[in-house]
């Protein structure tokens, strides 16, 4: 994982229209950038409905919200379709943001190890620094708990 202080690196990846966006785009704001594992699964599924439902919020607070998972964009446009997600997601199939923001790491489930994408984390300042890092998040919570962080910054 990517500390706190940190330059954010930088990526360009396909949004769920196919149009390339990149976190360069957003200096100037805040950006909730995070990371999970799969489009429509339970989990992530609750995630992004928090990301949806707080979505006001976070435009009040001139801050982006970017989900990035390996899916397609094909996946993307349905899983936002579907759960009326208002965000930006990116499709990152090679793992360049992914590895690059240390979010694949080995997993455990059921006793089998194996490689994976993990929940976590950032809010890039302004000015592309990580602000903060938030590894392991939980999917019904972690939306409430970033708003809350932002507000209490003003």
């Amino acid at each position: 994982m990517l500390r706190v202080n940190e330059p954010a690196p930088l990526f360009t990846l396909p949004d769920k229209d196919g149009k390339a966006v990149s976190l360069a785009d957003f200096r100037g704001r805040k950006v909730v950038l995070y990371f999970y594992p799969r489009d429509n699964t339970p989990g992530c599924s609750r995630q992004a409905c928090a990301f949806a439902a707080a979505y006001e919020g976070f435009k009040e607070l001139n801050a982006v919200v970017i989900g990035v998972s390996k899916d397609s964009t094909a996946s993307h446009q349905k899983f936002a379709e579907k759960y009326g997600l208002p965000f930006i997601l990116l499709s990152d199939p090679e793992r360049t943001a992914i590895e690059a923001y240390g979010a694949w790491q080995e997993k455990k489930n059921y006793g089998k190890v194996s490689m994976g994408v993990v929940r976590c984390t950032y809010i890039i300042d302004e000015n592309g620094i990580i602000e903060k890092v938030m590894p392991k998040v939980k999917p019904d919570t972690n939306a409430a708990e970033i708003l809350e962080y932002l507000a209490g910054e003003g």
